[in-house]
C-alpha cells in the first residue's frame, strides 16, 4: 500500500487523538478521585471499613470534634492517623485533624496527658478523652464516652455469691464489665452490709444471681433504694429467690417454678432448657433489636395480666408511683416451664408444667419524684455471663441495650458492640508437629531427591 502525504497525516492525527483521549480519561479519573472517593470491602466480617454502629455513632454528634495527634515527625504513622479519622469524616465533616510533635511542644503533651507518641487526644464540648490505639473500636469506644453527660455507676451487689464484674469465671461478668467500661459505664461491687444504704450516685444496682439468702436488713435497703426511685437490673435464675420475696413484691412480679425448656432451641443448642430468641417486644429497649440470643437456663415471670399486651395500658400510666410492666422477651408457644427434673426424658405434664408462652425478661417503669424509674427483670443471669456473652449472638448487644436504657442513654441504646472475629488458628501439638516435618524434612528432601534423579538419568544419556 502506497503511504501519501494524506494518509500519513492521518495516521498522525488518529495517533495524536487518541493520546489526547487517553490523557484526557487519565486526567478525568485523577480528577474524580480526589473529588469522590469509593471503597469496597471484600473481608468477611468487613473490618476495613466503619461499621453501621461507627456510622451511627458518629453521625449523632451534632457539634464538631477535634483530635490532635501526637506523631511527631513520622510520616507512616501520620498517613494511618489520617486514615482512621478520614473514615469518620466521610460521616462527619466538622471533625478538625492537626498534628502536634511532642519534642517541639512538650507543654501541651503535658496538658493534655499524653505519655507516648501515636496517641490521639479527642474534644467535645469539653470534655476530652486519650486514644492509645489507632483502630476503629478504641476510637469508636472514646466517642461513645465523650457523648455521654456525667458519670455512669452500675453498682454490684456482692456477698452473697453473685456474679462479680471483676473476676475471671465463666460464672462471672468480667468481659461484660469491661465492654461497659468501654462505653463510658463505671463499675464497681458493693456489699449492703457494710454500708448504711446505698450510694445516691448508683446509675444502676444490679442483682446477679445471689446464690445464699440475703439478710433482713439487706433487702430492705434495696426497698429503700427502689422505692426513693433507683434504677434496677436484677438477673435471677431458676430456684429460690434468696429473701428477695419482697422486692419481687415490690415490683409486682412473680417468679414462677421450674425451668423453661424449647425443643425447637434444642435442635440449634442442643439442650432443651438453652433457648434461642429470635423476637423480641416493642419495648424501647429492644424494639429495633433483631440479632438472636442464647438465654442457656431461664425461668418465667409473671406480670399483672393487663400489663403485659403493649397495647393494653391502664386508665392513668403517668400517674405517681403505679408500676407500669412491659414484655421485652417471651418464648414459642410451644416451650413450657419444666417442674420436674432435668436429668430425665423431658415432657410437657398438664396440670404441673406451666405452658408457653412465657416471659424470661420484663420492665417496669413509674413516674416519681418528677422522673422515670426503670427496672428491668431477666430470668436467667448465664446469658451474661464470662461463658455465654461473647459469641452467643446478640448476647453482648443485648446486655448493652439494658444497660443503656436503664441509665437513661436512650440515644444509645442501638448501638450494638462490633466484636472482631477470631481469626487465630488453633492447631493441636499433633498437627504442629506434622506441618513442622512436612515443611522442614519431607518437602526439601523431596525436591533433592526429584533433582538427583533427574541429575543421574541426564548423566547417563
Amino acid at each position: 500500500m502506497k503511504v501519501t502525504a494524506k494518509s500519513l497525516f492521518n495516521l498522525r492525527l488518529a495517533g495524536a487523538s487518541f493520546v489526547f483521549l487517553a490523557l484526557l480519561v487519565a486526567g478525568l479519573i485523577l480528577w474524580l478521585s480526589n473529588v469522590y472517593r469509593a471503597e469496597i470491602d471484600l473481608t468477611r466480617s468487613g473490618r476495613n471499613s466503619l461499621s453501621d454502629a461507627s456510622i451511627e455513632l458518629i453521625q449523632r454528634l451534632d457539634k464538631p470534634l477535634k483530635v490532635t495527634a501526637f506523631t511527631g515527625d513520622n510520616p507512616e504513622l501520620r498517613a494511618n492517623v489520617d486514615q482512621l479519622v478520614q473514615s469518620y469524616r466521610r460521616y462527619k465533616k466538622d471533625i478538625e485533624l492537626s498534628y502536634v510533635d511532642p519534642n517541639t511542644d512538650p507543654q501541651q503533651v503535658r496538658e493534655a496527658g499524653i505519655r507516648y507518641y501515636s496517641q490521639l487526644l479527642l474534644e467535645y464540648e469539653g470534655s476530652k478523652e486519650v486514644l492509645a490505639e489507632l483502630n476503629e473500636e478504641a476510637m469508636t469506644n472514646a466517642i461513645t464516652r465523650l457523648g455521654h453527660r456525667g458519670e455512669r455507676w452500675l453498682v454490684f451487689l456482692t456477698g452473697h455469691g453473685e456474679r462479680q464484674p471483676d473476676r475471671e469465671a465463666n460464672f462471672d461478668l468480667s468481659r461484660l464489665a469491661e465492654h461497659l467500661r468501654q462505653r463510658g459505664f463505671r463499675t464497681r461491687g458493693l456489699s449492703l452490709a457494710e454500708i448504711p444504704q446505698i450510694p445516691q450516685n448508683t446509675s444502676v444496682l444490679v442483682i446477679a444471681g445471689p446464690q445464699v439468702p440475703l439478710l433482713a436488713g439487706e433487702v430492705k435497703k434495696i426497698q429503700a433504694y427502689v422505692e426513693e426511685g433507683g434504677n434496677l437490673l436484677w438477673m435471677m435464675d431458676p430456684g429460690p429467690l434468696h429473701g428477695l420475696d419482697p422486692l419481687a413484691e415490690q415490683l409486682g412480679i412473680e417468679f414462677e417454678a421450674g425451668t423453661i425448656v424449647d425443643e425447637v432451641s434444642q435442635q440449634i443448642t442442643g439442650s432443651a432448657t438453652a433457648l434461642v430468641i429470635a423476637e423480641y417486644g416493642t419495648h424501647p429497649a429492644v424494639t429495633n433489636f433483631h440479632a438472636n440470643t442464647v438465654f442457656p437456663n431461664a425461668c418465667a415471670i409473671t406480670i399483672p395480666e393487663g400489663d403485659a399486651p403493649a397495647e393494653k395500658q391502664p386508665e392513668d400510666p403517668d400517674a405517681e408511683g403505679n408500676w407500669q410492666h412491659q414484655v421485652l422477651i417471651d418464648t414459642r408457644t410451644a416451650a413450657w416451664s419444666e417442674t420436674g427434673p432435668l436429668n430425665r426424658r423431658i415432657t410437657f405434664d398438664k396440670g404441673k408444667d406451666l405452658p408457653g408462652p412465657l416471659n424470661l425478661a420484663v420492665a417496669a417503669t413509674r413516674n416519681i419524684k418528677d422522673k422515670e424509674q426503670r427496672v428491668a427483670v431477666i430470668c436467667d443471669g448465664d446469658f451474661a455471663s464470662n461463658a455465654f456473652v461473647l459469641g452467643n449472638g446478640g448476647n453482648l448487644d443485648f446486655a448493652m441495650s439494658i444497660a443503656n436504657w436503664l441509665s437513661h442513654d436512650d440515644a444509645y441504646i442501638n448501638v450494638p458492640v462490633r466484636t472482631v472475629s477470631d481469626q487465630v488458628l488453633q492447631l493441636s501439638g499433633t498437627t504442629r508437629t506434622i506441618l513442622m516435618l512436612l515443611f522442614v524434612f519431607v518437602i526439601p528432601l523431596s525436591l533433592v531427591a526429584s533433582g538427583i534423579a533427574i541429575w543421574l538419568r541426564r548423566r547417563k544419556r
